[in-house]
């Protein structure tokens, strides 16, 4: 097993996860309203709280 430091990874990620996150919201709740700056600060420090800072992953998932 390898370690990631999952805050960074969310961090480095975020452009294409905040609209991701905005595009599966609206496809489950078609009608919310929502902003999705503040959406994703909402699901970061949701990120934060609910796993480790730093996470196992299989290094299979991990290319050098």
């Amino acid at each position: 097993m390898s370690q990631v430091d999952i805050g960074s990874i969310v961090e480095h990620l975020d452009y294409g996860l905040k609209r991701a996150l905005e595009a599966a919201v609206e496809e489950v709740l078609p009608n919310a309203q929502f902003e999705r700056n503040q959406l994703y600060r909402a699901f970061v420090r949701a990120v934060r709280r609910k796993c480790g800072t730093w996470e196992d992953v299989p290094t299979s998932a991990i290319r050098p």
